[in-house]
């Protein structure tokens, strides 16, 4: 290897390398970006479905089938989680556990629905690869988890 190479790679490494640390200082805003963006999403779809209760309950009748749940049942928890999830997301409150709960919502509001379009598949695969984003490397530090981590240590 000659002389003249080395100095480059390193000179290269080393931009790279500034570059990832500029990059990693934007990280806490996309991640709380990403939360409030996931959040709203399901947050709109409870208040949906709260605005007319007996349509909800219609709905989860006839036409989505969640497996093991009796539709009002169904319809109840759906709607509570729509609701106090997105809530803890937003916040970054148990931030890990609330996206995975989201996730696990997703999947089945995502399999439940027999006439799902195309569209829809795609913006539940979106959804739920955010989700597990958030899952994996945490709600970021603009969360209430960091705040209290960083209380408790």
């Amino acid at each position: 290897m000659s002389v003249a190479v080395v100095p480059f790679w390193s000179r290269w490494v080393r931009h790279y390398a500034t570059l990832a640390a500029r990059i990693d200082l934007v990280q806490p805003l996309f991640a709380l970006a990403v939360r409030l963006y996931v959040a709203c999403v399901f947050f709109a779809s409870g208040l949906t479905k709260l605005h007319d209760w007996s349509i909800t309950l219609a709905l989860f009748t006839n036409e989505y089938k969640v497996p093991l749940l009796s539709p009002p049942v169904a319809a109840l928890l759906g709607t509570t989680a729509e609701l106090a999830l997105p809530v803890l997301l937003a916040a970054g409150l148990g931030g890990r556990l609330a996206a995975l709960a989201l996730f696990a919502f997703n999947a089945v509001a995502a399999t439940s629905y027999p006439d799902i379009s195309a569209a829809g598949i795609k913006d539940h695969v979106l959804w739920g690869a955010l989700l597990l984003v958030l899952v994996i490397y945490g709600p970021g530090r603009l969360s209430l988890d960091h705040l209290l981590a960083r209380r408790v240590a």
